[in-house]
């Protein structure tokens, strides 16, 4: 295309690909400057990117600084200073959260041990991935992490007749409940994406394409590809759950279908191409994502749904706006149209008018219905992780996770 003459995508023009580029150094400029604990892990930030110190600091959970190690691997593979820090700093924190007497690791610890010492499949998932990222930046701890967290889910979390994992459990490893989720599953589907880059051992990719039929292939395709949430423990989908508004919704949840139309393209390519339908899947969640998701009046994904489409939770978060961004770039990359072009473009110019604080390059993580800020379920700004993926994924080739196809700056 020739970029003089207008035929450009705006995704792929030189003043967004700069936009992007700035984007991603203001975002690990402000965690490096602010996130870092001298006392071990990562301060939470507030909505002006100051570190919540003392006991507004606390609990932290395992989700938080395992993907902070993640995003600093990447940072590493970037050329970053910062990145070996980060990443030995929140390796180092990973100790607060293992469980030495029973294995595993803890939900969420403050100063002086575990607050919530469940065993959660969600928590797991991400050590896998920053074990993965640690790996893959060559940090010399993240290969014992990564057979520790093998083991872990080996022994406690995958269930092999189903094709999935256990939710979680308690902190002696005793059942927690018969309940089954997709949210889980499904970044478990990303870590093991990621751990089958780092060591090419073929048992990760099968078992994300196993998640992935279950999930996508059965149950999506079932329910007119719209993905559903909460499942029982024979996985018969449960479409009473009640949940909680933060990891459980209930209803469905559009910002995933968004994620999962990424997941699924990069699943499809990891496997050689051989899953025709997870294509026609991506395509097809992200079309209804949009469709049912998306706020016509007023921009933005509705949080969640009911099953018969209607806007239940109609807080804007700013995680599904990041997911869509990835998802489009990687449609448009692999299934090339207007439709995908423009919503890459929408998505990210809702980004930049409602969601991004130009003062820090922070993403204000919940808006009301009317896209007024809000804190009713998030505060601050509660992570680096969908941001940073948002504003790189379209920065590099859309043939797999980051860590795989980052390079440094020339």
């Amino acid at each position: 295309m020739d970029e003089a003459k207008g035929n450009v995508p705006f995704r792929k023009s030189a003043a967004h690909r700069q936009r992007l580029e700035r984007a991603a150094d203001q975002l690990f400029a402000l965690f490096e400057e602010n996130a870092l604990d001298p006392a071990g892990g990562f301060f939470p930030l507030d909505g002006q990117g100051r570190a919540l110190t003392g006991t507004a600091g606390w609990p932290r959970a395992l989700h938080d600084v395992t993907r902070n190690i993640h995003c600093f691997s990447i940072a590493k593979l970037l050329g970053r200073s910062s990145g070996e820090r980060f990443v030995d700093h929140g390796l180092a924190f990973l100790n607060r959260h293992r469980d030495e007497e029973h294995g595993g690791f803890f939900w969420s610890v403050a100063e002086d041990g575990p607050v919530e010492d469940t065993k959660q499949a969600y928590g797991h998932a991400f050590v896998l991935l920053a074990a993965s990222s640690a790996s893959a930046a060559a940090h010399p701890k993240g290969p014992a992490l990564f057979e520790e967290v093998d083991r872990l889910l080996d022994e406690h979390f995958w269930e092999e007749d189903r094709g999935a994992a256990v939710d979680g459990f308690a902190r002696d490893w005793s059942p927690l409940s018969s309940y089954r989720g997709q949210n889980a599953n499904m970044h478990l589907t990303e870590a093991l994406m990621a751990a089958h880059e780092a060591t090419g051992d073929p048992k990760y990719l099968e078992r994300a394409e196993r998640i992935a039929g279950l999930l996508i292939e059965r149950h999506a395709a079932g329910l007119a590809w719209r993905v559903p949430e909460h499942f029982t423990a024979d996985w018969t989908l449960d479409r009473d759950f009640t949940g909680d508004t933060m990891f459980r919704p209930a209803g469905m949840t559009p910002g995933h279908w968004l994620e999962w139309a990424r997941l699924l393209l990069q699943l499809w390519l990891a496997g050689g191409k051989c899953h025709g339908w997870m294509v026609d899947g991506a395509e097809r969640l992200f079309a209804n994502a949009v469709r049912w998701g998306w706020d016509e009046t007023h921009g933005g994904f509705f949080y969640t749904t009911d099953f018969e489409n209607n806007p239940a939770m109609r807080e804007k978060l700013w995680w599904p706006v990041a997911e869509a961004i990835g998802a489009a770039h990687y449609l448009a990359e692999h299934r090339p149209s207007d439709f995908h072009e423009e919503w890459y473009r929408r998505a990210w110019e809702f980004a930049e008018g409602h969601l991004i604080d130009p003062a820090t390059g922070g993403w204000r993580p919940e808006l009301s219905e009317d896209l007024r800020p809000q804190n009713r379920l998030f505060h601050g700004f509660p992570d680096l992780y969908h941001a940073l993926q948002a504003v790189l994924i379209p920065l590099y080739p859309a043939t797999g996770s980051l860590t795989r196809v980052v390079t440094p700056p020339r």
